[in-house]
């Protein structure tokens, strides 16, 4: 084989490889229905006629408080929950199957719109991570309709799987008071630590694995994701991440002993989805998932905060570190974890409060 046969063959790139976004600020008449998407529900991940503020890595970087999240996720999974109970009061009877489906299923998506929202509208007051050398990745050019599916079908897969697993026609929302409150304050913290186990081993053996790669590497293109980009995936992983994980976790958690009924589950999926949207947007905050057992987490240096899986994206590609999403429980027991660059704790100014709106 010629030398030049060997060079092109080494800088050939697969065009599907791109993360190049530009439609966003091309002209509308080119757009397509995928495109609108974006548009009609006002999902994008940055408003390109705002500025994003740029900070340098030693600037102090801001603390978002566990009772913002606790407000906001109690505050949205309330809502379907209120309506059902109402429906109940009213008629008589409980919601069918169907119906549940239905309700629950239309407030996650309404939930996610909302939630990306705000996390745009962060970014443009508190800037992203590694902005100082790069900016956030957008839809790619050449994936809009794969996200748009994938963002489709995370917010109504969920849910049903949810309703399929834990369903009772004899419950109405008003039985999760007493007990099961008790349990759903363990659940909250068990069941995204149950997630996290399974999650935490398929991941990173799609990492460690030369074989499994290929069904995680799409993924791994993008190094500075955004909220809409959790799930840019190929069909296996998205598979696994939708259904799998969260399927194996719910009968893990019913295996140790814990109820999960319906409402529990309800409300542990609306968390465990927002921990998952704000750990891919790089925003420059310290957040960090509001587990009930988060303090405990803090101590023992096992809480995940935004940049942990920001920095699992921006310095990793086969060979990674920070493999859990929800904690670093099984990071730190594993030894994968990495170090933090801009959360540091001597670089977090805990005077400053993000607040994170409910409308």
């Amino acid at each position: 084989m010629s030398t030049e046969t060997v060079t092109t063959t080494a800088v050939r790139r697969n065009p599907k490889d791109s993360i190049k976004s530009t439609w966003q600020g091309a002209d509308k008449q080119t757009w397509s229905i995928w495109h609108w998407f974006f548009e009609i529900f006002q999902v994008h991940p940055v408003d390109l006629n705002k500025p994003v503020p740029v900070f340098a890595k030693t600037d102090k970087i801001p603390n978002s408080a566990a009772w913002h999240v606790h407000r906001w996720v109690l505050g949205y999974a309330a809502v379907p929950m209120l309506l059902h109970y109402a429906y109940f009061v009213y008629t008589g009877q409980n919601l069918t199957l169907g119906w549940a489906m239905l309700l629950y299923g239309a407030w996650l998506n309404i939930t996610a719109i909302r939630e990306i929202q705000v996390i745009r509208d962060l970014g443009h007051i508190y800037g992203y991570l590694d902005g100082d050398k790069h900016g956030r990745d957008g839809v790619p050019d050449i994936r809009v309709r794969e996200v748009v599916t994938s963002l489709i079908m995370t917010s109504t897969t969920r849910p049903t799987m949810a309703i399929i697993m834990a369903w009772d026609s004899a419950k109405t929302p008003d039985s999760l008071l007493g007990w099961p409150l008790v349990w759903l304050f363990i659940e909250l913290t068990m069941y995204p630590i149950m997630v996290d186990f399974w999650f935490y081993w398929y991941h990173r053996a799609m990492h460690d694995i030369p074989w499994l790669w290929q069904f995680h590497r799409t993924h791994h293109l993008t190094k500075h994701p955004n909220t809409l980009l959790s799930l840019y995936a190929d069909g296996w992983q998205e598979l696994f991440d939708i259904v799998v994980i969260p399927v194996l976790a719910f009968y893990s958690c019913r295996f140790m002993g814990m109820p999960m009924g319906f409402y529990e589950t309800w409300i542990c999926y609306e968390y465990v989805i927002f921990i998952e949207l704000f750990g891919h947007s790089g925003l420059r905050v310290r957040g960090s998932p509001a587990l009930t057992a988060g303090p405990l987490l803090k101590y023992f240096n096992m809480e995940l905060v935004i940049e942990d899986h920001d920095l699992h994206h921006r310095t990793g590609w086969k060979k990674s570190h920070n493999y859990g999403k929800q904690t670093r429980f099984w990071d730190t027991i594993f030894n994968t974890k990495t170090d933090r660059i801009e959360s540091v704790e001597s670089n977090v100014d805990y005077s400053v409060d993000v607040h994170v709106p409910i409308f």
